[in-house]
């Protein structure tokens, strides 16, 4: 078994149980997408396992020293990278501008692909569940997250777009900023 087939088992493990916000889709489903995703953009099997991982030290009882030993140093330091800081005692509607702000930061200081890899193939697959609820709901589905406020949302979803530049030539992209432009109803997404 290879790492990543090793993060495809663990990532089963650790989200067992676990459904996705409103969909009711098993949680799973969401990392298995964004390595899809971050498969069309590289094949290296740290990354790809990076992204099956990426949510179990925030959403999970993992801790980034499990990731570290289980899938060694690089993989632990990918998975940190987007995981977010938990604000301990602050409720999570209270803390989400500074959570996402943090979280920018660290994505705008990275030259890493790999980080950025992780980023897009994640947060295409959110904004993919996004539309599905738009279609479903319209303007009622921010009622579903911590950020209520769709220009909230919009400005944290378009500020990824702006920093993943690097990636506009791909396919991931442009269903990307295609699909911020459907859910934020926007009539010209000019990045």
């Amino acid at each position: 078994m290879d790492i990543f087939e090793k993060s495809v088992a663990f990532a089963i493990k650790a989200h067992e149980g676990q459904t996705r916000k409103k969909e009711g889709i098993p949680f799973i489903l969401h990392p298995c997408e964004a390595a899809a995703i971050a498969a069309t953009l590289t094949n290296d099997r740290e990354t790809l396992a990076a992204v099956m991982l990426h949510d179990t030290v925030e959403d999970t009882d993992v801790t980034i020293e499990d990731i570290r030993r289980e899938f060694g140093e690089r993989v632990a330091f990918l998975v940190d990278s987007e995981t977010e800081s938990a604000c301990e005692g602050v409720p999570k509607e209270d803390s989400w501008k500074a959570r996402k702000t943090e979280s920018l930061e660290r994505l705008r200081s990275t030259a890493d692909e790999a980080v950025k890899i992780m980023w897009l193939s994640d947060k295409l697959s959110n904004i993919r569940s996004f539309f599905r609820l738009r279609l479903r709901e319209g303007d009622r589905l921010f009622e579903n997250f911590h950020q209520k406020d769709p220009r909230q949302q919009e400005w944290y979803y378009r500020t990824i777009a702006e920093l993943l530049k690097d990636f506009s030539g791909t396919q991931a992209y442009l269903e990307y900023t295609y699909l911020i432009g459907v859910v934020f109803d926007i009539k010209d997404m000019n990045l």
